[in-house]
């Protein structure tokens, strides 16, 4: 018999139920607070990296107040529409999983996507296979999942190896299309605020 399956078995005994349920409750929380210790440390490490061209922000989940699920960059400058960095993880069902990709701050028009930049910037993605949909010109999924027992074992032994790996891919993301992303955004700066629609105006119309 596994060792896994002992223990099972023996949190399956009814004496031993209510014990199950209150452990599993101080895992849950446990693994919710090392899943916000490694955004908080992976974006404290990213800061001053992207600091000459980013401001980063934290992504927090709607339903858990101070949890930290993801973050997204946006220019130094304040434009009406852009292109974001970011990062965040996603439950499919079988777990929490990250993404990466490049999105937009609001619904972009068929203007803003004609844009010579812009235009370039979707090509240059879907030829590295991100995928891109209404909300983000360019996205794809990492093999990383933030709340598995080998991903949470991994970054409590050696957190500065976990959080590395994180930002490599970000890294990546950014600055081998740094160049690319920043001309896109300027053209999207320079375009005339009526091509601009907001998220919130977009849904209202459905």
């Amino acid at each position: 018999m596994s060792e896994e399956r002992a223990v099972l078995d023996f949190f399956a005994q009814t004496e031993n139920l209510s014990l199950a349920l209150a452990v599993a409750d101080q895992t849950d929380g446990l693994r919710e607070q090392l899943n916000t210790r490694f955004w908080s440390q992976l974006i404290s490490q990213l800061a001053n990296t992207l600091a000459p061209h980013w401001r980063i922000s934290a992504t927090e989940d709607r339903n858990a107040a101070d949890s930290l699920v993801g973050f997204y960059c946006t220019p130094l400058n304040d434009q009406a529409i852009c292109l974001r960095p970011m990062m965040e993880q996603q439950n499919l069902g079988k777990g929490l999983q990250i993404y990466l990709g490049l999105m937009w701050s609001s619904a972009p028009t068929p203007e803003h996507l004609a844009l010579p930049a812009v235009h370039a910037l979707s090509e240059l993605m879907s030829a590295q296979g991100l995928k891109g949909n209404a909300n983000f010109l360019a996205w794809q999924w990492t093999q990383l999942y933030p709340r598995r027992k080998d991903f949470l074992l991994r970054y409590q032994q050696q957190p500065e190896v976990a959080i590395a790996e994180a930002a490599a891919l970000m890294q990546k993301l950014i600055f081998k299309q740094q160049a690319a992303i920043t001309a896109a955004n300027q053209q999207l700066a320079a375009a005339p605020r009526s091509m601009t629609i907001s998220l919130d105006k977009l849904r209202s119309k459905k």
